[in-house]
């Protein structure tokens, strides 16, 4: 049964599919403001790092709860009644972070936060494949990345420089979620309704029928572009102002916006290549720029780690794409919700464990020794992407005569 985009004038769906690349770049962006306000509220009211590890825990699992629990959800109620409920609780969690008077209430609004960012990124993620197979990839690839990056360096700028640093960053927020409001209130549904919403919501992760050795193709590559954003997003503030001396709280958000800014650019600019071509290479970028920023981290060198985050954004850059673009060609109509939700399960989990496991370790060892484990860890993750892609390679190679045989 084909979707309701299918009927759609190119001129409208078109519209519509930047409409949705907006309100992803607007969701991500919110989830991203936290990172520079932190040590704000830090010093506002005298917590630990112990805490601030568990603030960021906090909305990672219930970010993986509600992909386990709602990701595949708008494969049968459609996509707009998922999207709605979701602007619901994050103008919600807005709400709360703008009241925030303690560390109590910041734990709510993070948790309240990433329940909603898990419902609707899949279901957005899903309606750019339903209104734009093709450059569904591209937008899927790039649009985390941009609401990443303008997020940081947004807040980031706005309490350097801007008065009520706590609470306008949200008020603009508010204001971009109350057009999300509109866009929603036009977005047509993409897909057709089915039976078994009730037994979609039992938590699991699912890999369609057929499409695991593309999934498992790609997991590589994807975990260690997302264990290394975690890096960035957890620590790379911090690793600024105190391992290379850059205190301004604009630098927070400039470590980030350079590592997403450049991967958004790099999926532009590589568009046209096939996603395949691109997971190696993404790999080798990815392992060889954080071995380079862990050198400027030992050199005290501040400029030797922008080379190094550069090169990593070259390949976060590329992951981004050679996955949602391989997610976007094989997801049929029927499971492209549940398809993404595997998909940024394995992401947030890349994302957030080691985060979390760093955080804890910060307390006890030192921000030094671990920002160089993590970042070796990545390394690592990188390099096991290049080797498995290679393996897939030489497999194929062996198996393509059999099968001119056969």
């Amino acid at each position: 049964m084909s979707a309701p985009a299918d009927a759609l004038d190119p001129v409208r769906r078109g519209r519509l599919f930047a409409a949705v690349a907006g309100v992803v770049v607007l969701f991500l962006a919110a989830s991203s403001v936290p990172s520079p306000l932190y040590v704000v509220y830090q010093a506002q009211w005298g917590f630990s790092a112990a805490t601030l590890t568990v603030v960021f825990a906090v909305y990672v699992l219930f970010l993986l709860a509600s992909l386990l629990v709602v990701g595949g959800l708008s494969d049968h109620v459609g996509r707009r009644p998922v999207l709605a409920v979701a602007l619901v609780v994050q103008t919600a969690a807005v709400v709360l972070f703008l009241v925030a008077t303690s560390v109590t209430m910041l734990l709510v609004a993070r948790a309240v936060q990433g329940a909603a960012t898990g419902a609707a990124i899949t279901a957005m993620a899903a309606t750019l494949v339903d209104l734009h197979p093709r450059r569904a990839g591209l937008a899927n690839a790039a649009t985390p990345l941009i609401g990443l990056a303008l997020g940081a360096l947004g807040c980031g700028l706005l309490v350097e420089y801007a008065p009520a640093p706590t609470r306008l960053v949200w008020i603009v927020l508010l204001a971009g979620f109350a057009v999300v409001a509109v866009v929603l209130a036009v977005l047509p549904e993409t897909a057709a309704r089915r039976s078994g919403a009730l037994a979609s919501l039992r938590p699991r992760v699912r890999i369609p029928a057929g499409l695991r050795t593309d999934v498992l193709a790609i997991t590589p590559v994807l975990a260690a572009s997302w264990a290394l954003g975690g890096l960035y997003l957890s620590l790379g503030p911090s690793v600024a102002a105190e391992l290379l001396g850059l205190r301004s709280h604009v630098v927070g958000g400039v470590v980030v916006t350079l590592l997403c800014g450049v991967g958004a650019a790099t999926a532009v600019v590589a568009f046209r290549r096939t996603p395949e071509s691109l997971l190696a290479p993404a790999g080798g970028l990815l392992a060889a720029g954080t071995l380079i920023t862990l050198s400027g981290l030992v050199l005290g060198s501040p400029l030797t780690s922008v080379v190094g985050t550069v090169v990593a954004g070259l390949g976060f850059g590329s992951a981004s794409l050679a996955c949602f673009g391989t997610l976007a060609r094989i997801a049929a109509p029927e499971n492209r919700g549940e398809l993404m939700a595997v998909a940024y399960t394995i992401a947030y989990t890349a994302f957030s464990v080691p985060a979390v496991i760093a955080g804890m370790a910060t307390v006890r060892v030192g921000l030094r020794p671990v920002a160089e484990a993590y970042g070796l860890v990545v390394v690592a993750l990188g390099v096991i992407a290049v080797v498995t892609r290679a393996l897939v390679l030489r497999a194929r190679r062996h198996a393509a005569p059999e099968c001119v045989e056969a």
